[in-house]
């Protein structure tokens, strides 16, 4: 047998699972012309290359967490575009199950209603990025502010009182706010949330979405992608590779204004990321006016009432999707000065932000890191 051919024969044994096609077409050659026999094996040779090598971008897209969330990502010809949808909203009924409290049977719900539960790896997971990020942030990133969200009308209840009754309940409430009213015990059957004060609650919502992310990344990556772009709620992405035109996957900042309420219609900056996670905060879409007076959803948890500076939005890179989603969070909380001296002081070189400010009627774009000088973009 001629070289080429023997190499023909051998290839697809060593490189992908059509080989029973060769065999069987190295038998066929046995009874046919020579001419058409290179022909057949070379053929097929193409086939099982492509076979082998073939991958294609997919489309995956729904509603969860009271929002919309768009995945693109390399899969495997192997897989089912089904199939993966499948696993993806059984990772978002997960999360709803652990840690909504809008669902009022989940795990956060009940345990805020005062049960004593054991946790699962998703409520755990959640607690402990969320209360090291508070130790750093010196308390400004605090999901047990909860009982403060919800007084101000930003949690999981509507206010139903005056702004000046507001303030007086808070300043009574943040006796009970703060993370190291928490811990976790480990007991026979489980781990438990143990808390000081009963009336402590907690709220997740300014990290659940960005580790939401994180989870559906996970996902991928145990599937095989190399390429991803997760986008959840419009201001939480997480990504990986490169996009389907090459490149690192381009994204955009909304323009920080009152009236654009939805995410891509209004940009400020588009910026290229990959193999990280992105997360926007903002003040301009949740607020509410009183006596002329505009009160966003902002709340800081030291002064316990709504923050008043500055700073528009703060849409942070890091290395996922949870920290991104947390670090907005605390960045809008402390103002753009403090933010940047905060950048300055984490050293983390996987840490980067655009922060947009309101200097007298203008917007301006500033480009913070710690291993680059400060930019007005």
């Amino acid at each position: 047998m001629p070289f080429i051919l023997f190499i023909i024969k051998i290839y697809p044994l060593l490189v992908c699972k059509y080989n029973y096609l060769f065999i069987f077409a190295v038998d066929l050659t046995k009874i046919m012309p020579t001419a058409m026999k290179h022909k057949l094996l070379l053929f097929l040779m193409l086939i099982s290359l492509c076979a082998c090598q073939s991958e294609r971008y997919v489309i995956i897209d729904g509603y969860a967490q009271s929002s919309s969330y768009h995945i693109k990502c390399l899969l495997s010809n192997s897989l089912s575009q089904q199939e993966v949808a499948q696993k993806v909203d059984s990772i978002f009924v997960a999360i709803d199950k652990s840690v909504s409290g809008y669902n009022k049977g989940s795990l956060l719900s009940r345990i805020n209603n005062g049960e004593d539960l054991v946790l699962d790896t998703i409520f755990i997971d959640l607690f402990n990025i969320s209360k090291e990020v508070w130790e750093i942030s010196d308390g400004a990133f605090d999901p047990s502010a909860a009982p403060l969200f919800d007084l101000w009308g930003f949690g999981f209840k509507d206010s139903t009182i005056t702004v000046s009754q507001i303030i007086d309940e808070a300043a009574e409430m943040k006796a009970y706010v703060g993370m190291n009213l928490f811990s976790l015990e480990s007991r026979a059957d489980g781990t438990h949330l143990h808390k000081v004060d009963s009336r402590s609650k907690l709220n997740f919502n300014a990290i659940a979405q960005g580790y939401s992310c994180d989870l559906l990344a996970q996902l991928l990556d145990d599937y095989g992608s190399s390429s991803y772009i997760i986008e959840l709620g419009g201001g939480e992405i997480v990504t990986k590779g490169e996009r389907d035109q090459g490149g690192p996957w381009k994204v955009g900042i909304d323009k920080p204004e009152d009236g654009n309420n939805e995410s891509g219609t209004i940009l400020q900056e588009v910026i290229s990321i990959s193999n990280c996670g992105l997360a926007t905060s903002g003040n301009y879409r949740k607020y509410f006016i009183e006596d002329g007076v505009k009160y966003s959803h902002t709340i800081n948890p030291v002064t316990a009432a709504p923050v008043s500076h500055s700073l528009l939005s703060a849409s942070v890179i890091a290395a996922s999707g949870a920290l991104a989603d947390a670090y907005a969070t605390w960045f809008m909380v402390i103002g753009i000065d403090a933010a940047m001296e905060a950048i300055n002081t984490l050293d983390d070189p996987k840490i980067d932000a655009y922060l947009i400010v309101d200097n007298n009627g203008q917007m301006n774009l500033i480009y913070c890191s710690c291993q680059k000088p400060q930019q007005s973009l």
